[in-house]
């Protein structure tokens, strides 16, 4: 594996937010700096990874307590994508890649990766309804139905419906969603296929849906902007970007018929609802989970490695790395408010890294 970022430079991941050939002109720069670093600095072994901005704060949490520990192993994290962080894995650019969208089996194959839970997320929806008082409740269909653009105001009746206790405005709806290639994406497309016919027909499931009405907004952070400013507007976030911001989030119906709201205890309801009693599925979909306490759209945020693992010290530095994320990473994670692995998972993604080696 290639890839690695000096310490000297602890502003350049999150400069390099970015696409295309200026992602990969950043990437190459990230590889040349490591060069040098090696050949200056022989102890020292700087890991790089890329992906989602759906967990980059927590990934940029993770960079700055992992970088404390040992001088002679460090992290940077690249926030570019889930689509073309797999891409960039697949090619041995960079050490690690994260987002959530699980791997298909010609990824898994063609490019030698494996994919291994790293946190809990939720997406939620987010909106702007300045002149409504109370919590909004929204399910799967009628979300569904508002990101294809049948459902086209905010007094509609299939919201009405849904929110007798509220006095909802007659207001245009105004969709944002994020563009192609992005782990929001596919989580709450998938959330939205599972709870409509319709929608999986005309848009499925996938990091890069075709959305047919609304407006896009390139990173997590932005769309969260886009919303909080624009009064009528409806987006979806992971839930530490609303809580952050302090941007409204809607209760979401889940299988059991209860509205809930995503918190660490129903994000980890839905990861226990699933995966036991073995623990031992590592599911590619949270979605839909079973039981009254549930929130509907959690996912597992992966971390996506090769199998193959070259130079024995930055294979020890990644595991390393990644027995941190899994310890005292998921200290960490719940200290910033994620939604930390249960227990029984740790063990079980534990054993698959420590095949790895």
């Amino acid at each position: 594996m290639q890839g690695a970022i000096p310490q000297s430079q602890p502003g350049f991941a999150a400069s390099c937010i970015l696409t295309g050939s200026l992602l990969r002109m950043c990437l190459v720069m990230a590889l040349v700096v490591s060069a040098s670093l090696r050949c200056s600095a022989q102890d020292t072994v700087v890991l790089v990874g890329t992906g989602s901005t759906v967990p980059a704060p927590l990934y940029s949490k993770w960079s700055e307590e992992y970088n404390k520990r040992n001088p002679a192993f460090q992290m940077r994290y690249l926030p570019i994508g889930t689509s073309e962080s797999i891409g960039q894995v697949s090619h041995g650019v960079g050490d690690f890649g994260a987002g959530e969208a699980p791997l298909t089996d010609k990824q898994r194959a063609d490019g030698g990766l494996i994919e291994v839970p790293a946190i809990l997320i939720a997406i939620v929806p987010i909106y702007n309804l300045p002149s409504v008082k109370g919590e909004l409740r929204l399910s799967g269909a009628v979300l569904a139905d508002i990101f294809l653009g049948r459902i086209k105001t905010w007094n509609s009746a299939s919201i009405a419906q849904l929110n007798p206790q509220l006095s909802l405005p007659d207001l245009p709806i105004k969709v944002i969603y994020r563009p192609a290639g992005k782990g929001s994406n596919y989580v709450f497309s998938d959330f939205l296929s599972r709870s409509s016919a319709r929608f999986r027909a005309q848009v499925g499931t996938g990091a890069s849906p075709e959305w047919p009405v609304g407006s896009a907004a390139e990173r997590s952070s932005d769309l969260a902007a886009k919303v909080k400013t624009e009064p009528g507007s409806i987006g979806y976030v992971e839930v530490q970007y609303a809580a952050k911001m302090n941007i409204a989030q809607a209760l979401v119906l889940n299988p059991a018929g209860r509205f809930v709201k995503a918190s660490r205890e129903t994000v980890t309801a839905a990861c226990r609802a699933a995966e036991a009693p073995g623990f031992d599925r590592l599911s590619a979909s949270l979605i839909n989970a079973p039981g009254e306490n549930s929130y509907p759209i959690t996912s597992f945020s992966w971390i996506y490695l090769q199998t193959s693992l070259p130079e024995a010290r930055r294979a020890r530095a990644l595991v390393d790395l990644l027995n941190w994320i899994l310890t005292m990473g998921q200290q960490v994670a719940s200290q910033e408010s994620y939604a930390a692995l249960p227990t029984p998972v740790v063990a079980k993604v534990q054993a698959r890294i420590a095949a790895l080696r």
